[in-house]
């Protein structure tokens, strides 16, 4: 099985460090990629094994995953997640198989590696649905400074039989972040924990 891309969608989101703040990082880029395909299962009824969609997911992990490393520009990566709307012709399990391990496999290996999981969130909409694409720190989970999301709403789509497809990345966590936690400079195992 080949998934068909029918579309794609690249948002930038820079937040300028505001006056007054206490925070002397870069500005906040948040880039969100979405790959709207064909959803090979949409009108099917139930399909218990859905292994061919999972495997074919990679090639489109890995075009979304370019795009989003190279609209991310010089700024070193340090926050990834991931999301999907199915039209309302599929299941969010349809969602679900095309987002696991072999298609976040190659955003790992795009922003040079990554330890923690991905986050993730799926859901069935229509078109113009809102999704709210949460992220992490790549490397640990527990910096806090990193947990944030990207707020996307799909213009002309999902349509019933296609699955939109979404890569978030960051290249630092929020401006101004100081809820405490492990922070970023302190990560020391290799557990994709802390």
């Amino acid at each position: 099985m080949k998934l068909q891309l029918r579309r794609s969608l690249l948002m930038v989101d820079q937040h300028e460090v505001p006056p007054g703040s206490q925070d002397s990082g870069p500005p906040l880029r948040r880039i969100a990629v979405i790959g709207v395909v064909a959803n090979p299962y949409a009108g099917q009824g139930f399909v218990a094994d859905l292994s061919a969609g999972i495997a074919a997911s990679e090639a489109v992990g890995r075009e979304l995953s370019a795009m989003a490393v190279a609209a991310m520009g010089p700024h070193a990566i340090e926050s990834y997640g991931k999301g999907a709307v199915v039209g309302l012709g599929g299941e969010q399990e349809h969602a679900n198989a095309l987002l696991t391990t072999v298609f976040a496999e190659p955003l790992r290996a795009a922003v040079g590696g990554g330890l923690a999981w991905l986050p993730s969130f799926t859901k069935r909409g229509a078109p113009g649905t809102v999704i709210d694409v949460p992220l992490a720190h790549k490397d640990a989970l527990y910096v806090r400074s990193h947990y944030d999301g990207m707020t996307l709403m799909l213009p002309d789509a999902p349509q019933p039989d296609e699955v939109a497809l979404i890569i978030v990345i960051a290249n630092r966590g929020r401006i101004d972040a100081r809820v405490g936690g492990l922070a970023a400079a302190e990560i020391s195992r290799r557990d994709g924990l802390r």
